[in-house]
């Protein structure tokens, strides 16, 4: 079985994108971890387009290790383009599990993204029991074996949990990651950033995805942390969010709604064969 596919990137944060518009197939689980796996295709997420009578199209998200992904703001911003090539629209809107997104084409490869209004509350998250979502208690160590606790959850359209602190080089997140985002509190598992405020407009980050492991960029997590900061008072409504190859710019409207702007790459033609 041959099918044609495309690879897309935000930032490093990379996607085998599937229109299944015209032909529905059904991909099993081992098919879905064959395609994001580096030593054959690789992806940090597959996505699925879907037909939508009433917008542009219906995404799913899946993840590396097969299972499936809520939001996925990278990848979403990646399909809006991909779409926009398609019918010459600005405006594209699309439906993910976690409702409605809204992507505007601003040229030179540049999408923004509305992802909505963030969930702070213990069993939106969710957490399996009621905590302060602010402060979760959560230890972690750095590599001198000296403690940080603390840890602030937020979902939008997916749970993160954000620990803010002086040096993220210091950490390391392939051990911290796996165990953060298997831990008991967080019965759908959760996304893991390591954050460090650099001035009021701009915020480093490195994050451990659930269900990927390490990610060049994810712009969920730059979403959340974005507003985990804005709420802290540590940062501004409009703050950057600074990956390895780059930034994604974070603001947050009067009704407390997050739009994500920054930039995708070309789109490239693959062909998957099973």
């Amino acid at each position: 079985m041959d099918i044609k596919a495309f690879k897309m990137n935000g930032l490093g944060n990379d996607f085998v994108i599937i229109d299944q518009r015209i032909h529905e197939l059904n991909l099993s689980k081992d098919q879905i971890i064959k395609i994001c796996d580096r030593n054959y295709i690789g992806c940090d997420q597959l996505i699925l387009i879907k037909k939508n009578r009433k917008i542009d199209a219906s995404l799913e998200f899946y993840n590396s290790d097969g299972s499936m992904s809520g939001a996925c703001g990278n990848g979403t911003r990646c399909v809006a383009e991909f779409l926009s090539k398609e019918n010459n629209k600005k405006q594209i809107t699309v439906w993910t599990s976690s409702g409605s997104l809204k992507s505007n084409i601003l040229g030179n490869k540049l999408v923004e993204t509305e992802i909505g209004i963030p969930k702070t509350n213990w069993n939106e998250i969710p957490l399996n029991k009621s905590l302060d979502t602010k402060d979760l208690k959560i230890e972690i160590l750095d590599k001198d074996n000296s403690k940080l606790v603390g840890g602030t959850a937020v979902n939008v359209g997916n749970p993160h949990i954000i620990f803010f602190v002086e040096d993220i080089e210091n950490f390391d997140l392939k051990k911290i990651g796996p165990k953060i985002e298997n831990h008991e509190l967080f019965p759908e598992k959760c996304n893991v950033t390591l954050a460090k405020i650099i001035n009021k407009n701009l915020i480093k980050v490195k994050v451990w995805e659930r269900g990927a492991g390490l990610t060049k960029a994810c712009g969920t997590a730059a979403c959340a942390t974005a507003f985990v900061a804005n709420i802290k008072g540590l940062t501004e409504k409009n703050t950057d969010v600074e990956f390895t190859l780059g930034k994604l710019s974070i603001s947050i409207d009067q009704k407390d709604s997050i739009h994500m702007k920054g930039p995708v790459s070309d789109i490239k033609n693959i062909e998957i064969k099973f």
